[in-house]
Order: structure tokens, then sequence, then C-alpha cells
């Protein structure tokens, strides 16, 4: 992979070039170049420890790099004064039970020297869908609601740049709607979000580009529609096909498989010409053509697998099998 080369401007929220952490023996990442473009919503995808929250946590500067550097908003990730204009929900977080909702979202307002902490704490509430249980104690809310709760924290200053890491994993699906338009929302303010998720349909409706890590190195990344599209299928309803044709088509290296009129072609584009021709040429009716565009969990699960079989250490393809969402 060509580095990436760090702009002197800030139109990126991220722009990380060769980030790795090693941990004793142990590469939790490793050469990591990573483009975020401001004003998108950018999913991190991987298999459980892949190495996704050691490069947040580096680009937050909660863990420091082995190698590497980065800019957030047009500047060196490690000043102060960028990480002001962060926010961040953590996958694991947990809030005193004794205070109230406004109390934990009222403390991390002025930890981050929000100026008029009061209508913050209040909008931040109202947004998140927590405005009607402002005095309800933390320890009174479901997993769900806290969820929201630590979504507040995340947005009550204003950030430009939110990383969020599985925001929505405990709620329900109305619940998931309802940050998904939020996050729309913040885009459409020229916010920017960083997304960890392991619900991968979720995010196929709300991200602009992906990328996915896997032991450390990032394997692919890519806007969403050009990812989806890498290994575009199309199936076609036709009449009566004869073997002779079947042939033909599997002669010129064209995979068709199907039967009963139903027919996948799996294969560039630029090849479907030469499936209709194939076709007519063997008196094949073709009544509908039909592109069947992969799902991210397709390509999610494809990518690994594709490394695994590439890989030098193909014993190991069955370790993420436990990990792929289902």
């Amino acid at each position: 992979m060509v580095p990436l080369k760090v702009s002197d401007s800030p139109p990126n929220a991220i722009e990380a070039v060769g980030l790795s952490k090693r941990y004793g023996r142990v590469m939790a990442c490793q050469n990591v170049n990573l483009l975020v473009r401001s004003g998108e919503i950018f999913g991190f995808l991987g298999p459980n420890g892949a190495g996704k929250s050691t490069v947040v946590k580096i680009l937050l500067g909660l863990v420091p790099a082995s190698q590497g550097t980065a800019r957030l908003l047009g500047r060196s990730y490690k000043e102060r004064e960028v990480h002001r204009r962060i926010g961040y929900l953590p996958e694991l977080f947990r809030y005193p039970p004794w205070l109230t909702v406004r109390e934990v979202v009222t403390w991390h307002a002025r930890l981050a020297r929000v100026l008029r902490p009061g209508p913050a704490v209040a909008e931040a509430l109202i947004t998140v869908g927590l405005g009607d249980r402002s005095d309800v104690r933390v320890g009174t809310l479901s997993k769900g609601l806290q969820q929201r709760l630590g979504l507040a924290v995340a947005i009550v200053a204003d950030p430009d740049l939110l990383f969020l890491d599985e925001p929505t994993s405990a709620m329900d699906p109305v619940g998931r709607h309802e940050v998904g338009v939020l996050l729309r929302q913040w885009r459409a303010r020229g916010k920017t979000v960083f997304l960890n998720s392991h619900l991968l349909a979720d995010l196929e409706g709300l991200c602009d580009r992906v990328a996915l890590i896997d032991r450390g190195q990032l394997l692919d990344t890519g806007g969403l529609s050009d990812v989806l599209a890498a290994s575009a299928a199309y199936e076609f309803a036709t009449g009566p096909v004869p073997s002779a044709c079947l042939e033909e088509l599997r002669a010129q290296g064209i995979a068709i498989e199907g039967a009963d009129g139903r027919w996948t072609y799996a294969g560039p584009r630029d090849k479907l010409p030469r499936v209709h021709q194939i076709f007519s040429h063997h008196g094949v009716d073709v009544y509908e053509v039909v592109p069947v565009r992969q799902s991210l969990e397709s390509w999610f699960l494809a990518s690994l697998q594709e490394k695994e079989v590439s890989g030098d250490d193909p014993d190991r393809a069955s370790d993420h099998l436990g990990n792929f969402p289902s």
C-alpha cells in the first residue's frame, strides 16, 4: 500500500500514516494508513481482536503509537486543542449509578469546558431521546438507555469529530433507527463520524466509506458503493438453456450457475454482452436481467476469507468464524 501524504490543509478529518503498536511480542496494529474525509460517516470494520480499538485509542491519545503519525481535523493528533473538538463513546463505559442522567452529562460538559453547560446538556439529552429522563438515576436505566446517555456525553460539547464504538449494540430496532437519523443529521451539519459496529446492516445504510482491518493490518478501504459493487452478480430469468450453451459459457471462462430458468452470473460487467450473445446464439430467451448487489456482510466475510486463503497461515481460517456477524 502506498503511504498517504499528510496534507498541510485541514480538509480531512483523519489522516493517519504508518500507525503501529506493539505490546511486547504482539503487534496490535501495523502500518495502518487511514484517510477519513470531513463530513462523512466512516465505518471501521473487523472481527474481534482485529486492532480496531487500538487504532482508535492511538488517534485519541489514550495509547502511544510505537510508530507512525496522524492528524485530526488538520492538526497533530497529540495537540490538546484538537482533543476539545472530539467526542468519544467507548464500547464499554460505566457511570456512577447514583448520579442522575443530567448530572452525568453536566459533569462531562464541564470537563469539556462547555461555556454554557445548562443549555448544552438539555439539548444533548433531547437529541438522544432522554429529555424526559434527565432526573432519573443511571442505575435504573436499561442498557439501551445507558447507551443513549453515553451518546449524549459524546455530543454535549458539539464536537466536529465523533468516535463511536458499538453505539447501538444494546438498542432495539427503534433505538438503532433513531441513532441512524441522528448521525445523518450530524453529517448534514458537516460533522464527521468514525463508527465501529458489528451491526453491518446498520452500517450499510449509514456509511459513506468503510475500511476493513484484520490482525492489525488494513485489508481494504473505499466508498461503500464501490465496495459493494466490487463483486457484483447478475441474475438472469430465461427460457430453457441447452447443455451446449452452458458448455460454451464455461469454455469462455464465464461462471454461471442455476437451474429452472434462473441463472446467476458473477463476474465483470463488461462480459454481460458476451453472455447475451451466447444465450442468443443458442436460441435462449432472456426475459430479465437483474443486478444483485452484495451486502456489506458478504463483502466482510469474503474479504476475510480471501485473506485467509492467500495468507501465510491458512490453518487459522476457522479462527474468525466465531467472530463473524450473523
